[in-house]
This record gives C-alpha cells, structure tokens and sequence, in this order.
C-alpha cells in the first residue's frame, strides 16, 4: 500500500521527537504574538496607511507576517553582533592601542630632534678652556632681569634661552640696583628668587646680579660660571646711548630671543592697578552715606591697604546683603568686543566705565605643547597627589605650597580651575590671568607633573579613580575664602585629604596691597612704559612690512 508524500513527511515529523518540540515552539510562538494587541494594533495601522496609497487588500499586510519579518529583523541584528560587533569593539581597541604608540613615538622623533638641535649647537661652539672631556659637555647659557611679577612670558624667555644650549642660568637684579636704576620693585629678593628657581627651565640662578650689565660683570660671568652664551630679548638694551651687550656681541657670545608678544609685567600690573581704582567700582554700604571701592571679591576700603578675596560683601557689611543695583557688573559685547569675563564695567550715573581687559596674548596648542614638553604619565605603583585652586597671578606662595606638596609623592597632578568658576566665586574682574595664561604659569613650575585643565570645584570618586589620586592636598593659606567641605567632601569621606600647612603666607592680596600703596607712581611708569612697548613693536612690524613690500 502506497503513502502519499504528505503522509511520510508528517509521520517522520512526529516521529523525531526534537522536529516536533520545534513545531510547537514555533506555533506557539507565533499563536501568542499574532494575537497580541500591540501587533493587531501596529498591522492595523500599517494596512491603513498602505491602502492610502491604494495597495490591493490581497497584498496587505498580515500579523503572522508582520511577526515573522520582525522576527527576522531581530535575530539578524543579534547575529550580526555576536559576529561582527566584537570585531568592531576589537578594531577599536587596536586603533587606540595604536594611536598611543604613536604618541610614544612623536615623543622619542621630539626628543631625538632636540639632541639633534643639541649636537648642531655644540659642534658651533668652541670649546671651553675647563670643558673636561670626562664629563658630558654642556652649553650653558646666562640669562639676567628683574624679574619682577614674573609670569609666563618670562617662563617662555628662559624656555627659548635653554633651547639655544643644555643648562640655563639666570641671574636675579638686586633690590639695591633695581631701586637705584627705576624705583623700588613689588617683590623682594628672596620672592623674585623662588619664583625664577621654581622655573622648570632654568638650572642655576645667580643672586644680586647689577641691573645695568657691564663688559666687567658679563667677563666675570662668563669666568665664574663658564657660560658659553649671554641671551637676551630681541628689543634694545640700550644705557646713557651705549648697548649693554656690545662687548659680548663683539666676542661672538651673545644671543637673542624673541619677545613673548601679548604680555609683559606693565601690562599686568595695569590689570591689577585698575582693580585698586576705587572710582572703578562703587559700593553703597547699606544704611550709610559714603562709599567704599568694592570689587565684588575684594574689598579694599577707602584709604587702607587691606584686602578681602572670595566674599562679596564690601567692608563694614556686616553680614547683609547689598543692594544688586549698586553692585551690578554688566557685561556688553556689542559695546567693546573686547569685553569677556576678564573685562567687567560699572554703570555710575549712566556712564560705562571698563574695569579690565580681555587679555591680548594669542595662546597656541603649540605653545601649550612646548611648555608640555616632558609631561608623562604616572607609572604603575606611583604616588599621585593632587591640589587644585585657580592659581591666579602665579606667585611665589603657589610655588612653595607646589614644593611642599611635590614632596608627599611622586607625581604632582595640578587641577586649574576655569574662568567662569573663578569669576563666579571671587566676582569682579577676577580672574586676572585667563585659563590659558594660568595653564601656562603652573606648567613651567618645576614641582609639578601635569595639569587638569578647567578642573571642577568638587572632585568627585571616578575623578579619583581616573586619575589614580593617592592623595588630595590643600594648604592653610588661599586666596578664597569659602567653605571647603562640599568641595573636598568625597576625599574625605575616603580619607585621602590633608591639609599641610603653607610654607608663606603669601596671597594675590598681597600684590594688590602694594600696587595700591604705589599707585600713582605705577600708573606713570606703566604708561611710559607702554608709550614705548607700543613704539617698539610699531617699529618692528614697520619693517617687516617695508622689507617684506621689496
């Protein structure tokens, strides 16, 4: 008796047990979906829109159809990703596995191209009658200067000074011969001291150097401390008509730099002489009649050279609030294209006065690089500690709490904290310095390691993590004044917080005090001085023009 073909498929389906389960799954599976109102509803819509478009209704869509494809859909995409979706996540992998390679190898192709520079510097200069030949030879390289509020420009002249030879030495004016020469400096011998040793540029500072060179001191410099090199900035050092540095010109052993354009310490000195100008801000002390010169975060009262950083409450508040009208900083681009978070204005009786300016220094991702120059990651096992603040008007506390907390560890990490967060806590035109130019000054400090860029207020526990912070340190002197508990609050918690207690007690008040004590004497200097910086780089770029028009 013959089967039909129907009969022998069906019976060896029942007959293999495994065909069968498959057979009900699937029924199941697709009884259950089918009938699913969010299919009904979904194929629903789906038929309604096609018959808009005048799709015959034989070519509708059904739900056992319409469960099928979406099933197809689903399980490709889940095949697709165990198959293919890890190689992905691998070639992503290689690629950044790659990538730091070839940062690795732009660090060795910089450094070998330093040696190079290194070795074409060396093979040019004649050798020194002490030059021993057991040990390796060196360029030394003399630079000198004031040194007065130093900042980055300064830090950026001792990086271009060391790139002309192998060991930079810098030698620091006296306060004797700087008072005699211009006026009396801002900072003392032992602060301008601090702040030119903790220069990661420089080897060796020679103390109470003549402000005016002389062929005398610059033979004795070069006998004394067998330097192959005097350096100096491109502009004319010109005393009673005759160049300083004729005698070294002349034995072939002088070197010039160009100049850090877009800042110099006249042009920093006018942003903090603008901030002591009472006439800048007017505060009316509620319930009184006279006015004190308010700067939101700080405070200077009117005839006294104390200073308040981080409130905003003028002198004699007392606690209460003042009145927003009164203490209002406004901040108007279309007026002053200028004007940024740096630049802050009052309105006094409808007139706009300006408060400071946006600063003019062009920071590159190049000059950020050269002053990054050396940075490396922690190495496994390595203590990292980590400090944080605004740093503004990099001073020589900031150097020696640096210091004090280099020594806790191995590595220095150093949060710098953005405009906008600066400004929000201290008010007023703070702060001084932008974020760029803040960056730049605790980059070129020899104590630290690397620097966290905008760093938040509040450091958290994955920002621990990521950075493999041992230990978070702050020191008992700032510039702010506020509460820290929310702000040092998870290292806490974690116990990984000290406080170390300041080496100075030096702060940006400080140097604001003393500008307002020489304030009208300042003011005078700084506009002869910019009267000539300004004819200066005229000059300059005249003849680049006219020889460039040739």
């Amino acid at each position: 008796m013959k089967r039909s073909p129907g009969e022998d498929c069906s019976s060896s389906s029942f007959s293999n047990p495994f065909m069968s389960l498959a057979l009900s799954i699937r029924e199941y599976f697709l009884v259950t979906l089918t009938t699913h109102p969010f299919v009904s509803n979904s194929v629903s819509k789906i038929n309604t829109l096609l018959l808009y478009v005048n799709v015959p209704e034989k070519s509708l869509l059904t739900n056992e159809e319409f469960v099928l494809s979406s099933t197809a859909v689903v399980v490709t995409l889940i095949i697709y990703y165990v198959l293919f979706g890890k190689r992905h996540r691998r070639k992503r992998k290689v690629l950044a596995e790659e990538l730091r390679a070839a940062q690795r190898q732009v660090h060795v192709l910089e450094e070998q191209l330093f040696n190079a520079k290194i070795e074409d510097i060396m093979a040019s200069t004649p050798t020194r009658k002490k030059s021993s030949s057991q040990q390796p030879r060196q360029i030394r390289i003399f630079m000198d200067g004031a040194f007065d509020v130093m900042h980055y420009g300064h830090m950026n002249a001792f990086r271009l000074g060391r790139s002309l030879g192998t060991y930079l030495i810098v030698g620091v004016n006296s306060d004797e011969s700087i008072t005699e020469c211009k006026g009396p400096p801002l900072m003392n011998d032992e602060e301008r001291m601090t702040m030119v040793k903790g220069c990661k540029f420089v080897d060796e500072v020679v103390p109470n150097c003549p402000y005016i060179m002389t062929s005398d001191y610059l033979d004795y410099i070069f006998e004394t401390y067998d330097v192959d090199y005097v350096v100096h900035g491109d502009d004319p050092c010109i005393v009673d008509g005759k160049d300083v540095y004729a005698s070294a010109k002349r034995l072939g052993r002088y070197r010039s730099i160009p100049r850090t354009e877009g800042v110099s310490t006249t042009e920093i000195v006018g942003r903090m002489l603008l901030m002591t100008k009472h006439h800048h801000m007017r505060h009316k002390l509620r319930g009184r009649g006279n006015s004190v010169g308010s700067l939101s975060g700080l405070s200077i009262t009117g005839g006294g050279a104390a200073a308040v950083v981080g409130g905003g409450m003028g002198v004699g508040d007392e606690g209460n609030s003042s009145d927003d009208s009164d203490n209002e900083i406004h901040n108007d681009d279309e007026e002053d294209d200028e004007l940024s978070v740096f630049t802050a204005s009052q309105y006094n009786d409808g007139e706009r006065i300006v408060i400071g300016n946006q600063s003019k220094f062009l920071t590159t991702s190049m000059m950020l690089r050269l002053f990054s120059a050396g940075v490396k990651p922690p190495g496994e096992g390595m203590r990292v500690i980590y400090v944080d603040g605004a740093f503004d008007m990099f001073h020589c506390g900031h150097v020696r709490f640096l210091e004090e907390a280099a020594k806790r560890g191995d590595y220095l990490i150093v949060g710098i904290h953005g405009d906008s967060l600066v400004n929000k806590r201290r008010g007023s035109n703070l702060p001084l310095m932008n974020l760029h130019e803040r960056v730049l000054s605790v980059l070129g400090c020899k104590y630290v390691n690397d620097v966290l860029i905008d760093a938040p207020l509040a450091i958290t526990q994955e920002m621990i993590a990521s950075l493999k912070i041992s230990e978070v340190v702050h020191g008992t002197e700032s510039d702010d004044i506020g509460a820290i508990d929310e702000r040092y609050k998870c290292p806490r918690e974690l116990e990984i917080l000290t406080a170390i207690k300041s080496p100075i007690d030096f702060k940006l008040v400080n140097i604001l005090a003393r500008i307002q004590k020489k304030q009208a004497e300042l003011q005078r200097k700084i506009e002869r001085k910019k009267k000539a910086e300004r004819e200066w780089f005229n000059n300059k770029y005249d003849q680049k023009v006219q020889n460039g028009s040739k």
